[in-house]
């Protein structure tokens, strides 16, 4: 008997990995529900007369199908009682299980909903006897069998479900068992209510060809433009090369080139103390020189740009250099009454022009024609 029921566990675990290469769409956790009311007969297999010891035998079930192939669910069965029990039931029997839809395994997944289909079952649960002269028994049962579903329309379904239910401790508590003794065999019928059941195909496209040669006419335009980049890549080095050969001619024969713009006539710098964005009196010519500048050359404009030494923070920096650069520009608008047109201000941050740090405080003015 053991040999059976690792026998079957082995097939659904096979079937199982088979049937999953079908493609279907996944339903949500309320579909493929079922409820059922459970009605039969149930009789001892050894020690007592089949047929004298057959007695009526009610249940529930509910049962969820995960897959096409498989689904778990619980159910419970009261035997009537037969013998001098404390009250109308002299047994019942709780406990989890699971299906393998046989149907589906060895036929395929259908589309269309199937008539009859057949279930592998088999489950584990707690099995109480009620005594009227002694104390209650608990053991544990295993239980094996099939189902056969009947669908009588959307919503209902009809079981025939034949079962062995084996009492593995049958009052031995200390080991385990599958023997005849303690075996019953039961027989119900299931009036069910499934809820949402089913699983749609998904359609695949059944000619790819189309698909497949547009990847190979983008797989040729790659090859195209790596070939192209090849070129340019090419190309590119050759310049390189050309560059570098110019660039050994002039270190190899350098040329003097000579400023020809007069910078100490075009710029004037007005320094600034550290922290500070007011004009002192030493730079005050300097600031006269540019305005004097101005006046002689009507169409002449100057460009001021504020600095800062890195003393300080960014934002108090680069506040300090846009306020040393309106200083200039106030003082050429308010003292020496230049037009503002003819004067643009800006702050520029953290000066990096000379190597002594505190001659970045300063607004360089650069005068154009």
């Amino acid at each position: 008997m053991k040999k059976t029921i690792l026998a079957a566990a082995l097939a659904s675990g096979c079937l199982f990995s088979v049937s999953a290469q079908n493609v279907i769409e996944r339903p949500t956790f309320g579909d493929n529900w079922q409820i059922g009311l459970d009605a039969g007969v149930t009789a001892p297999i050894k020690g007592h007369g089949f047929f004298k010891n057959m007695r009526s035998q009610n249940g529930i079930h509910i049962q969820k199908q995960l897959t096409p192939l498989v689904a778990i669910g619980a159910e419970g069965a009261w035997g009537i009682n037969t013998t001098s029990s404390k009250n109308i039931f002299d047994t019942h029997y709780v406990g989890p299980y699971g299906t393998l839809n046989l149907t589906n395994a060895f036929c395929g997944f259908s589309c269309d909903p199937r008539p009859v289909t057949v279930d592998f079952k088999l489950g584990v649960g707690w099995i109480h006897y009620y005594n009227a002269h002694a104390n209650d028994r608990n053991d544990l049962g295993f239980k094996t069998g099939f189902g056969v579903n009947f669908r009588v329309c959307d919503g209902f379904s009809i079981s025939a479900k034949p079962a062995l239910v084996w009492n593995v401790t049958n009052n031995s508590k200390d080991r385990v068992s599958f023997t005849k003794s303690g075996t019953s065999f039961e027989f119900m019928v299931g009036l069910n209510y499934d809820i949402n059941t089913g699983f749609d195909c998904v359609t695949c496209p059944p000619d790819l060809t189309s698909e497949v040669e547009a990847l190979n006419a983008r797989v040729n335009e790659m090859r195209g433009e790596r070939d192209a980049t090849a070129v340019a890549l090419a190309a590119a080095n050759a310049d390189n090369a050309a560059l570098a050969a110019a660039l050994a001619e002039c270190q190899a024969n350098p040329k003097v080139v000579k400023e020809t713009n007069n910078t100490l006539s075009s710029v004037r710098y007005v320094f600034f103390k550290i922290g500070s964005s007011v004009i002192t009196a030493d730079q005050q010519p300097n600031v006269e020189m540019i305005a004097a500048y101005l006046k002689n050359h009507p169409k002449a404009k100057v460009q001021i740009r504020g600095y800062a030494s890195p003393d300080g923070s960014i934002e108090v920096n680069e506040r300090l250099a846009k306020q040393r650069a309106e200083s200039v520009k106030n003082s050429l608008i308010k003292k020496y009454k230049i037009s503002a047109d003819r004067i643009s201000a800006e702050g520029e941050g953290v000066g990096h022009m000379f190597s002594e740090e505190s001659w970045n405080r300063v607004s360089i003015c650069t005068l154009e024609d």
